[in-house]
């Protein structure tokens, strides 16, 4: 009889579970769950190995004296890099657009006219036949004295049809005007205004955007531009797209560009090919030039740009953790994924902020199994049992799921992790083919914080893990799938009118950003989607049989992403077309999609130490 303890090494959680066995049979007892502390398969992890090693132990009720043999897999160290490349850029020179979407615009619709300095309408120097104007506030003018002086003009018969504000007044002026007309505040570089000029100044309803100014075309008829012109201003167009408030004004040999920043270039080596993809193609072109290369054997970056930075810190990162000489690690896979990020627009007086196309990249350097071997000699220091490192992972991983209820070979696994998404198809007892493909939970994190502009990690987190719902009253919400709850007691006052993400324990935690909730869901689905689904399917192409993943039944779900409230759904929603039986997992019927590998790892022992 002996007392056994898998332990999994993965790349963001370390899980351990305890075995009794005696003979062929084997009696599982309890199992824990820790950070992993360190790269993976690397020496710092031998601290969260041996927390999980002790919760496990803890559930199972038993002491480390009692342990006979420690099963480590096979945990080969895999960095997963990121970098983020903006590809398109909105500059303004010698012009001037304000979208910057205040929170208190005042009026409403579209005034159209030329700018003047609020002095010049004070002093009564704007003659009642001349134009329509535009008003120019400083902040040094209050709301009661700008208002005072806009209605004297309006009675005066001065053509009032808008107003450009320093300070947050807006709404202020435009509940004292007795003829009312869109007001934009908040602009911090008032002063840069050019006067004189035409402008067109809008705000939108309540709930609504602007629409003309958003409108290359809508540009085009206020401003009577020529079809060239109308090119030009485009990105301007673009760039208020989303905004309930806006100002344009056009200056004379004004330039406005949208252009495309060098992104560098990616060169991706295969066993039989090599090519060099544009990062500014998108992710698109990048995917589709690895699939001709494939199987890959390295990638290398542009030098000086952000690919090319992000490759080599990959490559040095991992010589250090190793020992190895940078030249000799290699990139063995790839994941581009188109994204946008917000960028201040350059030329803006308001810190406009435009979202830009831009492309995501994730990247995976696997090495030898030598470190995992230090590894195992650490922990037995650090324990006292002997430890011994087991199969390859991803075999282990198909043990391990064949013990949920229902699944037989031939079975393909998905293990869902944070830094990279694996898979394996089992045909038989002994035939399991496997591929590992960067990019899982940890790239979702970052598309999701870049397009809604959230810095804190965390927090982007909380938007990846957790349903939404829009706290409307502190006595109820409204859920992110429509239907309403009510609380007796109130709901915290900083929570009151914001899309909060729900955590498991019953919180609420307030996302800061002026998003819609819907708006917020549908960029947290579309990560998902770009990175789980579009890896599922090229990892099961790369196990399956002639890349046919048809010719796969069952497909079963591990690993901590799995246990996400909506991947598990779009990635069978992405296999569903395939023909494809695709679940969680159900590890010994108790685990859920945790605790694969560590069971496989007791299995194996089992199949190949005792019974043999």
């Amino acid at each position: 009889m002996n007392l056994i303890v898998g332990v999994d090494i993965g790349n963001s959680t370390t899980e351990a579970c305890v075995a009794m066995v005696e003979g062929g049979d084997v009696a599982y007892l309890g199992s824990g769950l820790a950070a992993t502390t360190g790269v993976k398969g690397t020496a710092p992890n031998v601290t969260g190995a041996g927390r999980a090693i002790a919760h496990a132990l803890r559930a199972a009720g038993r002491a480390m004296e009692e342990v006979d043999a420690i099963l480590l897999n096979e945990a080969t160290p895999v960095i997963s890099g990121l970098a983020m490349e903006t590809i398109t850029e909105t500059i303004i020179t010698e012009s001037t657009m304000i979208g910057h979407n205040p929170q208190t615009p005042g009026g409403e619709g579209l005034g159209v006219g030329v700018t003047v300095a609020f002095d010049a309408l004070a002093r009564q120097a704007v003659a009642p036949g001349d134009d329509a104007v535009i008003c120019v506030i400083p902040a040094s003018v209050d709301f009661e004295e700008a208002a005072l002086v806009l209605n004297a003009a309006v009675a005066r018969g001065v053509a009032v049809s808008g107003a450009i504000a320093q300070r947050d007044d807006a709404r202020l002026i435009a509940n004292r005007l007795a003829q009312p007309i869109p007001i934009v505040d908040e602009v911090t570089l008032v002063e840069r205004v050019p006067l004189g000029m035409a402008a067109a100044v809008e705000v939108a309803a309540p709930g609504r955007t602007v629409r003309t100014l958003a409108n290359s075309y809508g540009l085009a008829t206020v401003f009577e531009l020529t079809p060239e012109e109308t090119r030009v201003v485009a990105p301007v167009a673009r760039a208020l797209m989303g905004t309930r408030s806006a100002v344009v004004v056009r200056t004379p040999g004004g330039d406005v560009t949208d252009r495309r920043i060098p992104a560098g270039t990616l060169e991706l080596h295969g066993e039989r090919a090599k090519k060099a993809v544009d990062v500014n193609g998108g992710a698109a072109e990048i995917m589709d030039a690895l699939r001709r290369v494939q199987p890959l054997t390295d990638v290398v970056g542009e030098a000086g740009s952000h690919v090319g930075g992000m490759l080599a810190g990959v490559r040095e990162t991992m010589a250090d953790l190793t020992g190895d000489p940078v030249d000799t690690v290699r990139i063995r896979d790839v994941l581009a994924a188109d994204t946008f990020v917000p960028r201040e627009v350059r030329g803006g007086l308001a810190g406009e902020f435009a979202l830009e196309n831009a492309v995501a990249l994730a990247a995976m350097v696997r090495t030898s199994r030598g470190p995992i071997e230090q590894v195992a000699r650490a922990l037995t220091e650090a324990t006292g049992v002997e430890v011994i490192v087991g199969g390859v992972e991803a075999e282990m991983a198909v043990r391990g799921a064949l013990t949920t209820p229902g699944t037989a070979t031939p079975v393909a696994v998905l293990d869902l992790g944070g830094g990279s998404t694996d898979a394996a198809l089992a045909l038989g007892d002994d035939e399991v083919s496997t591929y590992h493909a960067a990019g899982a939970g940890d790239l979702v994190t970052k598309l999701i914080g870049s397009e809604l502009g959230i810095e804190d990690r965390e927090l982007a987190e909380h938007v990846k893990t957790c349903p939404l719902a829009k706290v409307e009253s502190l006595f109820h919400v409204r859920l992110e799938d429509g239907t309403v709850q009510y609380f007796e007691t109130a709901l915290p006052a900083e929570t009151f009118a914001r899309v909060v993400a729900l955590t498991e324990d019953g919180g609420m935690v307030p996302i800061p950003v002026s998003h819609g909730l819907d708006r917020i869901r549908r960029v947290r689905r579309d990560a998902k989607r770009r990175v789980f689904a579009v890896n599922a399917l090229r990892a099961l192409r790369e196990v399956a049989q002639h890349g046919n993943v048809r010719g796969i039944d069952f497909v079963v779900l591990i690993g901590g992403s799995a246990l996400d409230f909506e991947i598990p759904e779009l990635v069978a929603e992405a296999l569903a077309d395939h023909g494809v039986v695709c679940g969680t997992g159900n590890v010994r019927a108790v685990e859920g999609p945790r605790n694969a590998v560590a069971t496989g790892l007791v299995e194996s022992y089992v199949r190949e130490r005792v019974l043999a």
